[in-house]
């Protein structure tokens, strides 16, 4: 029996498979809702295994699971015998028996990993403290729709170098994106994350100033300022990020035709004004709702 193929970075996919899976993307977006969308996990089951608070992720999951002809099965990690102290290993195992895939949204990427070496099924990450490859791939549509490329895109990240820093960066080199991330001192991205997106030729920077940034962006991209788990942070980090709210007038520092994302929830007038995330520059919905096609397109590539 071959072994599974997981996704718990986007380096578990070449750059080829990535451009593909952007483009299989739209098309099953074009493709929902009538007699030619595919249902290639017809009689299978996907788990969908959650140890943080999801909207999207589950949502987003769940229903394209089922266009894929498959069904969905959520567990809420503490109503299960992993929130009594159950191994990973042996959740692991037991799932493998029942499902034909695991999404995995959790805390420390070790759990991740964890998961993926005790399983015979397809582990994706759902979403960890380092990375978070699906929103990436939904990301990456949104910018594939715009433009029809990838290459030389410039991209302005704005705020914490946490898990979409992280992802970005990975991204940036696979793609040839051009990556400008602007965080405080002392919220830098990984070293080493930043030194394997390096290693692939990527133009990535680091600098400390949101304008220096945004200047030339093609995409303006930010997150919350405290993620889950961060709350008892959050007023040290708002004194920290004071400045690093994109607002109009940082958007037109960007390109006239310059596109606004976010992974969402978002916090108006934090890291992000109302004019920005609600007015012409955003594409956060169409981004939000490419987290359904990308992840189906992910599905129909990993799960067999």
């Amino acid at each position: 029996m071959a072994a599974p193929r997981h996704l718990r970075t986007l380096e578990d996919l070449s750059s080829a498979e990535l451009l593909t899976l952007v483009q299989r993307a739209e098309e099953l977006r074009a493709l929902r809702g009538t007699p030619e969308h595919p249902r290639p996990l017809a009689g299978k089951t996907v788990a969908i295994v959650l140890e943080k608070a999801s909207t999207r992720t589950r949502v987003s999951f769940e229903a394209g699971v089922v266009d894929l002809g498959g069904f969905p099965t959520t567990l809420i990690a503490r109503d299960t015998q992993m929130g009594r102290g159950e191994p990973l290993e042996d959740t692991a195992r037991m799932l493998s028996s029942y499902v034909h895939a695991v999404v995995f949204r959790t805390f420390g990427h070790e759990r991740v990993e964890a998961l993926c070496a005790a399983s015979s099924i397809p582990i994706i990450n759902g979403l960890s403290d380092l990375f978070h490859p699906c929103q990436l791939l939904a990301d990456l549509q949104t910018i594939w729709a715009e433009w029809g490329r990838l290459e030389g895109v410039e991209v302005a990240w704005i705020g914490d170098g946490n898990n979409m820093a992280h992802s970005w960066i990975l991204a940036a080199g696979m793609t040839g994106l051009k990556l400008r991330l602007a965080c405080p001192e002392g919220y830098d991205p990984d070293p080493a994350v930043l030194a394997r997106g390096r290693a692939r030729g990527a133009e990535i920077m680091v600098v400390r100033d949101p304008a220096e940034a945004a200047a030339s962006a093609d995409v303006v991209t930010t997150d919350v300022w405290a993620s889950m788990g961060q709350e008892e942070e959050s007023a040290q980090r708002e004194r920290a990020f004071a400045g690093y709210l994109v607002d109009g007038g940082l958007m037109r520092r960007a390109k006239d035709h310059a596109i606004f994302l976010h992974c969402l929830p978002a916090h108006r007038g934090e890291e992000v004004a109302a004019e920005v995330i609600d007015g012409p520059w955003s594409r956060v919905w169409r981004e939000a709702e490419n987290r359904l096609h990308a992840q189906k397109a992910l599905l129909e590539l990993l799960v067999r």
